[in-house]
């Protein structure tokens, strides 16, 4: 991830953490650096999935450029479940805020959120299992982070999220990958 900072890049601004920021410092994986800080480390030119999306088909007709440089890995076509629930869109508002994520000028998107998007990355594959590694953000800071682990012989979930969305995207995220002529299994 070309935009992710190493912790001694951050800068330390600990004047504006407020009490919030604290609570979510004390939950995060970087408990020593400020909630401004971690914004500005993940929210330089990275797309994420949006948590509402329910990707349906994977659209293969060349209109993305760099297809796995998607969120998903590719861009899909599906529908939103931010009013609860799953209403159909246009192609134009999936390719402009359903694949993305940070979608805060589309009219579906609730005032009162989790997350903002959800970012996936494989951290091990071999040829028994994957493991894909999620990040659930709000306003550009992490807030909720795990693994999850796929067992290819039984084609099922170890480790299921138990929130239909994070594991709605990462199977979606999941069969990309494995799509992939480049997917690594070892």
């Amino acid at each position: 991830m070309s935009g992710l900072r190493t912790s001694s890049q951050f800068p330390v601004l600990r004047e504006n953490v407020n009490a919030k920021d604290e609570k979510l410092r004390a939950k995060s994986c970087f408990p020593f650096i400020s909630r401004p800080a971690l914004q500005w480390a993940f929210s330089e030119g990275i797309t994420l999935a949006c948590p509402f999306f329910v990707p349906r088909e994977i659209v293969n007709d060349g209109s993305w450029p760099h297809p796995s440089r998607l969120p998903l890995g590719a861009g899909w076509k599906g529908n939103c479940r931010a009013s609860g629930q799953e209403l159909a869109t246009s192609d134009t508002h999936m390719r402009e805020f359903c694949n993305l994520g940070y979608a805060t000028a589309c009219p579906h998107l609730p005032a009162c959120r989790d997350w903002d998007a959800i970012r996936f990355s494989v951290a091990c594959a071999s040829r028994e299992q994957i493991t894909i590694c999620f990040v659930c953000e709000l306003a550009h800071a992490p807030v909720e982070h795990g693994k999850l682990t796929f067992d290819l012989g039984s084609e099922a979930w170890l480790n299921a999220h138990p929130d239909p969305r994070v594991l709605r995207l990462a199977t979606c995220y999941l069969q990309t990958y494995l799509a992939r002529p480049s997917a690594v299994l070892v």
